[in-house]
């Protein structure tokens, strides 16, 4: 099979399972992000495919051969740390040719291998420039550049942006996301942002305890989550106890939601319902009324918190969409069936 194959793997530091029997294949060319909270895993699995952490049990496979005992010099992978971990004596060029100079690369080879990385990342003539003397987003290129110097099969990122500012860092997520479509290269990022997985991956790998929670586009994700921790993970999202009663209904928080039914078989449930997906309409319009306990205008957004049966329900609108509320009023609260999705409470 091409591609990366990852088959029941586990890691154990002692009693603790680091990864819990993860098993995941990765197509050739996909953008994938392992997404999830701190100890969850993702680092250590990256760390595996890498070959700096050798698994428990189960094995990893690339294009059909096992690669579970290679070496990690020996897979010819690139990887950008955390830190970066650019030499700073260095100049920008000598850092990215470093590999090529340790492989015994002519000069002639260094030179014409870092003028097109520069220009691959936008970073033209900065050959003779001092590390030190660069920005932040200008040494994550580097350092992505030196990562990509002996053209790898796999390109593997720890969480690479973390450093960064806030406006810098969405910059960043687009240009790595370009580039990787540019090379065509598989590439597998270690992030907890839920924002920078939906802007970047092909495929978003959610884990938690160990284990891979889900699997799937970012949209199928966030549309479709498989469970509450995904839900409440990826995004924002309301999360509200639901129950089937003797008449065929489903009962949210006391209320009937018309349309809207349980699984054959399951009694109690918890349903995820994305802020942009709740409207706010007159009182008695809705399934459920309540009382308006914040505004918040965010200039391209209104979130709107509403309190009821004990519950904060948050809806999001578009400026044009915007209600015309007010905290302590009384309003009632849609939420169209079609946009509430069943998980198991």
């Amino acid at each position: 099979m091409s591609g990366l194959s990852i088959d029941a793997v586990t890691k154990q530091f002692g009693d603790f399972r680091a990864v819990d029997d993860v098993s995941l294949s990765v197509p050739h060319g996909t953008f994938v992000c392992l997404l999830g909270p701190s100890g969850c895993g993702k680092t250590t699995l990256l760390r595996m495919i890498a070959g700096l952490e050798e698994p428990t049990s189960g094995t990893i496979a690339l294009d059909g051969a096992d690669i579970t005992g290679v070496p990690t010099h020996r897979r010819n992978f690139g990887m950008v740390f955390q830190s970066l971990a650019l030499f700073p004596h260095l100049s920008v060029g000598d850092n990215i040719s470093y590999a090529l100079r340790i492989r015994g690369a002519s000069k002639q080879e260094q030179r014409k291998r870092v003028e097109d990385l520069l220009a691959l990342i936008h970073l033209p003539g900065f050959a003779d420039r001092p590390v030190a003397k660069l920005s932040g987003g200008q040494r994550q290129r580097v350092a992505i550049a030196r990562a990509l110097a002996l053209s790898p099969k796999l390109f593997l990122l720890d969480e690479p942006l973390s450093a960064l500012d806030a406006k810098l860092r969405e910059a960043m997520q687009v240009e790595l996301r370009q580039l990787q479509q540019r090379l065509g290269i598989t590439t597998i990022v270690v992030t907890h942002d839920q924002r920078e997985a939906m802007t970047m991956a092909d495929l978003v790998v959610v884990m938690g305890s160990g284990r891979i929670l889900q699997a799937a586009p970012p949209i199928e994700i966030y549309r479709r989550p498989a469970d509450a921790f995904v839900a409440g993970f990826i995004g924002i999202t309301n999360l509200l106890p639901a129950d089937a009663d003797g008449a065929g209904r489903t009962m949210v928080l006391g209320h009937a939601v018309p349309g809207l039914k349980l699984p054959a078989g399951m009694a109690k449930a918890s349903l995820s319902v994305r802020p942009e997906d709740v409207r706010i309409v007159a009182p008695g319009a809705g399934a459920l009324d309540g009382t308006v306990t914040f505004v918040r205008d965010l200039g391209g957004t209104i979130e709107t918190f509403v309190q009821t049966g004990g519950t904060t329900i948050m809806a999001v609108a578009t400026p044009r969409e915007r209600p015309d509320v007010s905290v302590g009023q009384q309003v009632g609260i849609a939420l169209p069936p079609e946009s509430c999705v069943v998980l198991k409470s």
